[in-house]
């Protein structure tokens, strides 16, 4: 994820008028309600590797 991402609507309100918020990366706030929230990246999911609940394989 790009230090650049940014999120285009608050996700308490809906309101799109966001701007960094000073507490550090990743952090944003909401004109609208007067929030703050921060963004993090978790990591990647592991989509499509299953195991075969019988055999125990990947299918």
């Amino acid at each position: 994820m790009s230090e650049r991402a940014a999120p285009f609507y608050c996700p308490y309100c809906g309101d799109e008028d966001l701007r960094p918020h000073e507490e550090g990366h990743g952090a944003w706030e909401c004109a609208a309600c007067n929030r703050a929230f921060q963004l993090k990246f978790l990591g990647l999911l592991a989509r499509g590797l299953r195991t075969d609940p019988s055999g125990g394989e990947e299918i």
